[in-house]
């Protein structure tokens, strides 16, 4: 699920290598926002740690 953004990214740049700027420009975007998210989401579950 963390790999998620790196996909992104890979695929944004594949884009723009063949002058897709634009979907490239919404990929990066659409990752930034899935960064965010996942930061979020992650950042906020507690860790249950039984000893």
């Amino acid at each position: 699920m963390m790999a998620l953004p790196f996909f992104g990214v890979v695929v944004a740049c594949l884009l723009a290598w063949r002058n897709l700027r634009w979907p490239a420009l919404w990929i990066v975007l659409a990752t930034i926002v899935l960064t965010v998210y996942l930061f979020r989401y992650h950042a906020s579950s507690a860790i249950n740690i039984s000893l």
